[in-house]
């Protein structure tokens, strides 16, 4: 334990996630208490992310829940006032709140196109520039943002998440340029397939993950620790030259494609 902290440098370091109350951003604010840091937990359930935080702080850890919906410019900007003043000025702001609405392009409502572009998209701008002056102001800091493989894969049925995670990447790079001069980092993170609990009715099917599992070079589902691990190293000071990059955490799913056309004797996925 002293050896990680020591390693990655996040101990006594502000560090705040949104979407923290369950899922990939849970596994995020545990391992970032894990490796010393002091952990802001944002999210709309807020009886979540105090559990969350409760449960941190009962193994010897410094962190604070909070109720935040990051589509509310106001209650991101309160909550960045109440980090500062609770735990001191951010270090790392990891994004992850995220939702999907499902339906074709042809048949999507408009109000849930806008409710996941709001999420995923605008939420994500909405918090890092509400943490953007503690960063400055200490000297520097570091943004990680949680974006999906669909990000250039289109996920088909699924309304705006595509496009709200490829506008997640062009953002992070612009941001990167933008604020690379005040000491700002900004990197994403694209999963690929990850056990949450928003996933797991499908692996009630019997086989599906066995299916699933073939398609990455892997051979296995992510699970949440997957993506916290590379969460923790891009917000840590050991990723100090690492800006505007896009780290795909997918056990080479999107490498996978040429492996899907049939080939009789040479592959096993098809």
């Amino acid at each position: 334990m002293d050896d990680e902290r020591h390693w990655l440098g996040l101990s006594g370091k502000v560090c705040v996630v949104t979407g923290a109350a369950s899922g990939i951003g849970a596994a995020v604010a545990s391992s970032l208490a894990e490796a010393g840091a002091r952990v802001a937990l944002l999210d709309r359930d807020v009886a979540g992310c105090e559990r969350a935080a409760q449960q941190l702080n009962a193994q010897g850890a410094s962190a604070l829940g909070m109720a935040c919906d990051v589509t509310d410019e106001q209650q991101v900007l309160s909550a960045a006032a109440s980090v500062q003043s609770q735990l001191g000025p951010c270090h790392a702001l990891i994004n992850i709140a995220g939702v999907l609405r499902a339906g074709s392009l042809e048949e999507v409502s408009i109000e849930d196109w806008n409710t996941v572009l709001s999420v995923n998209l605008t939420g994500y701008l909405l918090c890092a520039r509400a943490f953007l002056s503690q960063m400055v102001g200490r000297g520097g800091g570091a943004l990680v943002h949680v974006a999906s493989i669909s990000a250039n894969f289109p996920q088909t049925n699924s309304g705006a998440y595509s496009a709200s995670k490829a506008g997640v990447l062009l953002l992070s790079r612009q941001m990167a340029v933008e604020w690379g001069s005040k000491g700002i980092r900004s990197n994403v993170i694209c999963p690929g397939m990850i056990r949450t609990a928003l996933s797991a009715k499908f692996y009630e099917e019997p086989g599906l993950e066995a299916r699933r599992a073939l398609m990455t070079g892997s051979r296995r589902i992510g699970e949440p620790q997957d993506i916290a691990d590379v969460a923790l190293f891009l917000a840590s000071p050991r990723a100090a030259y690492i800006n505007g990059a896009e780290v795909a955490v997918d056990g080479a799913m999107s490498s996978m494609l040429m492996d899907m056309v049939p080939r009789p004797g040479y592959n096993e996925t098809v």
